[in-house]
């Protein structure tokens, strides 16, 4: 097996790779094998070799939003490092290694409107579409037009209303498709209001989010409801902000914040104090020791607000 992944990837293979490397958590143990994929046909021949031999295998993108066993993973992990994007009119055509942060600068600078709020937004634009990134109102079911991935061993295209976009989901999530590339559609603006738009929303995040710490972004998805008899023992026990009534979405961070739980820690992993929705990691941290704390949040919101959480982070 070995030596068929050495003639895909050259010395781009690795073997026994600690996963902390490859991810923004700085946790995670050996993968069997490890690799950077610089073309989609790397992957598609990869993805093929694992089927055929029965080998399992994960892919990543930037390691934002990603949480490594201790023990590693046994089987194939690669890296998505198909970095090319490219503007037509309108449209971006952008690879799924492509950085979201890039894409969304080269949209301002081509004066495309609709993905500024992506500049905030660390990653890869496959990682993005996998689980529907979003913040400040927008997110990529906006903007995807279609998808091309590989399924069942085969190489599809899928449109927008194919993917079944939901709050921080799709119908790729929880699935070994791997996003190839993309088409993203936005509409003319105008430079100066998109990049003041831009920085506008990198203040905000600069604001309230703990920039520099080794963490994984967002560890739980918000609470949407769709009636208040869902949050009745959180309406007992505090009074909700008039938006995240209206909009029928409660704040995981705001919730974690209710419970007492900002600088809660276990070990080197701690709840942030800027942001309750943030794990960070001390630099000693292990990722049982995170799952942990994980799991301590979950059940200290259930049982004081009736509210059961959900991460948003993806497990090896």
């Amino acid at each position: 097996m070995e030596k068929e992944l050495k003639k895909i990837f050259a010395d781009r293979l690795k073997t026994n790779e600690p996963l902390s490397v490859h991810s923004t958590f700085r946790v995670g143990g050996p993968a069997k094998w490890f690799a950077e994929a610089a073309t989609a046909n790397e992957v598609v021949r990869a993805a093929e070799l694992c089927h055929e031999n029965n080998i399992d295998f994960k892919v990543i993108g930037g390691g934002t939003n990603l949480l490594a066993s201790d023990a590693g993973y046994d089987g194939l992990v690669i890296k998505m490092a198909n970095r090319a994007y490219e503007i037509q009119g309108n449209k971006i055509f952008a690879e799924a290694g492509a950085l979201t942060v890039a894409v969304a600068r080269a949209a301002a600078d081509a004066d495309l409107t609709g993905f500024e709020w992506a500049v905030t937004v660390p990653g890869t634009i496959g990682g993005a579409v996998y689980g529907n990134a979003g913040c400040f109102g927008g997110e990529m079911k906006d903007v995807v037009e279609q998808v091309r991935i590989i399924k069942d061993g085969q190489v599809v295209e899928l449109p927008n209303k194919d993917l079944e976009f939901g709050y921080r989901n799709s119908i790729l999530k929880g699935t070994n498709n791997i996003v190839l590339d993309t088409t993203l559609s936005l509409e003319p603006g105008i430079e100066e209001e998109i990049k003041t738009r831009m920085n506008e929303f990198m203040e905000k995040r600069q604001i309230s989010q703990p920039l520099g710490a080794s963490c994984a972004g967002c560890t739980f998805k918000n609470f949407e409801f769709s009636n208040e008899s869902e949050i009745e023992i959180l309406k007992r026990s505090t009074k909700i902000p008039t938006e995240m009534i209206e909009d029928k979405v409660i704040s995981a961070g705001w919730l974690i914040d209710q419970v007492g739980m900002k600088g809660e820690a276990v070990g080197g992993a701690s709840v942030s104090t800027d942001h309750g929705n943030f794990i960070v990691n001390d630099g000693t941290a292990t990722a049982d020791q995170i799952i942990q704390l994980i799991s301590k949040i979950k059940m200290r919101v259930r049982d004081e607000l009736g509210i059961q959480l959900q991460e948003e982070i993806q497990y090896i």
